[in-house]
């Protein structure tokens, strides 16, 4: 039978007692790293979202626009088919 050296036993002892005492830390550090990502990506969709609303009200103003300045020609066009229809 071999005996080990209590250096040996005691080294093994302090590097499982390291770990041990890591982890926590580590767990921590990865929960902090994991919400900081989430919330960037939250921003990211944030921006991206009111981008878009910006470009949809881009489009209904000049949509509108659009309507406003056809109004004439609306008029225009049923005010000519109506004489075009009341000719002999």
């Amino acid at each position: 039978m071999s005996t080990v050296s209590a250096q040996v036993t005691d080294a093994v002892t302090q590097s499982n007692v390291k770990v041990v005492g890591e982890a926590p830390a580590m767990a921590m550090g990865s929960v902090y790293q994991t919400a900081a990502h989430s919330t960037g990506l939250m921003f990211e969709n944030a921006v991206h979202a009111q981008n878009n609303q910006n470009v949809l009200s881009q489009t209904a103003t000049t949509m509108g626009v659009i309507q406003i300045y056809s109004i004439d020609t609306i008029a225009d066009a049923i005010a000519i088919a109506e004489m075009l229809q009341a000719a002999p």
